[in-house]
């Protein structure tokens, strides 16, 4: 049966099967010289309406004819078979999907209530708990792509921003539920909507704690994505961005290890260190790790940062000029070493800060060690690290 022996009610009907315009099973597909295919009476009533355009693609259509599209009919034909022979047919899956095509459009109605939005979000969130083995239509109706393009849309849509909030808190969390699920690349919306990026920066500046946190969490998604390395590097030159994570960073405020790991995901890529120095983030980082109650994850995390960014020459200065930035250093790494639990993740490459080498150590720096290298000239003469495993001291 290949491609249709998993169809079950639970999965709805195929994208592939659907009409763009209506939404519903195709029953005369037809494909313009675009390439794209829609059902006979949605795509004349669109070209009968005066409209010279591809509904999908936006392309000037220089060819208005349209041709049947045999081969996906056949599919089509085929599928139901198959599923009428299982036991299912069409009604069953129009049912199930009609329950999502309403939530779809109670979301998206500008009739709706905020209410009735805020109810909708919440029972997406609850379905969204059985993925992926029910409840597919929520990717493929893409709930995801339009739940985010709708928080950040209302965040400046409305008059009354406050009485957002919750609907935009509530949009985010849906949208992370969906995201492993979903095509990253979806998220290449900031990169290519000018306006979708502002509002990004707006609820990143203007947002509750919730809401900054799971814009945390979108960067990081982002960073493990190659396809959206382009957008990384936007957000890692946008100032209010990085000045953002560096306050919640420095003042400890809600959200700050969500915050750590999401300047750790911007400095990833070389040409962002620059900027991310200069807005400080050194500093917050370094004041962190001074009032970091114990040696946990977002420690080792900051002090992974503060190593990539020592690549850039003011990253070092403000190490060096710091009141405790050196010592906060040198403090984190006996800590993290003396941590068994802490020590198996902590930092695997040694830190240096000026010009220091390995050589300028004194002692062996093979596999089984690791330290913070500082110069003579930069720790009062003295060279401090330490060698774990032979328990040996480092010569003066």
């Amino acid at each position: 049966m290949g491609l249709f022996a998993a169809c079950e009610p639970e999965m709805g009907i195929p994208p592939l099967f659907r009409c763009p315009i209506s939404l519903d099973l195709f029953k005369d597909p037809v494909t313009l010289c675009t390439g794209q295919t829609y059902d006979r009476s949605s795509i004349e009533k669109w070209l009968s309406s005066g409209n010279s355009t591809c509904p999908v693609t936006m392309q000037k259509l220089h060819d208005s004819s349209i041709v049947p599209n045999t081969t996906l009919r056949h599919l089509i034909d085929r599928w139901l078979q198959i599923n009428c022979s299982l036991g299912y047919d069409l009604d069953y899956f129009q049912t199930v999907d009609d329950s999502f095509v309403v939530l779809k459009h109670n979301l998206q109605s500008k009739e709706s209530t905020l209410e009735t939005k805020v109810e909708a979000l919440e029972r997406v969130l609850a379905l969204s708990e059985d993925l992926p083995f029910e409840n597919c239509p929520l990717i493929q109706l893409d709930f995801f792509q339009m739940i985010l393009e709708l928080a950040l849309e209302i965040a400046v849509k409305s008059s009354n921003f406050e009485e957002n909030l919750i609907f935009i808190e509530k949009a985010l969390s849906c949208g992370l539920k969906l995201l492993s699920f979903s095509d990253l690349r979806t998220l290449n919306m900031l990169k290519e909507d000018e306006s979708k990026f502002t509002n990004f920066l707006i609820l990143f500046k203007k947002g509750t704690f919730t809401i900054k946190k799971r814009l945390c969490h979108l960067i990081v998604a982002i960073s493990s994505s190659l396809q959206l390395k382009e957008l990384l590097s936007i957000l890692g030159k946008s100032k209010i961005l990085i000045q953002e994570l560096a306050h919640l960073i420095e003042n400890q405020l809600d959200g700050y290890e969500e915050s750590i790991k999401a300047l750790s995901a911007l400095s990833s890529l070389e040409h962002n260190r620059e900027v991310i120095v200069k807005e400080n983030a050194v500093k917050a980082l370094i004041a962190y790790i001074v009032n970091a109650p114990k040696c946990q994850y977002a420690s080792i995390m900051a002090m992974r940062t503060i190593e990539t960014l020592l690549v850039v020459e003011s990253a070092k200065e403000e190490v060096l000029n710091h009141p405790n930035g050196v010592s906060a250093i040198v403090k984190m790494v006996f800590r993290v070493s003396s941590d068994n639990e802490a020590s198996e993740s902590a930092i695997g490459a040694p830190i240096f800060v000026g010009t220091g080498s390995t050589q300028d150590l004194g002692w062996d720096s093979g596999l089984n060690s690791w330290s913070t290298g500082l110069t003579k000239e930069h720790f009062d003469g003295e060279i401090v690290g330490r060698q774990m495993g032979s328990g040996s001291r480092p010569n003066a």
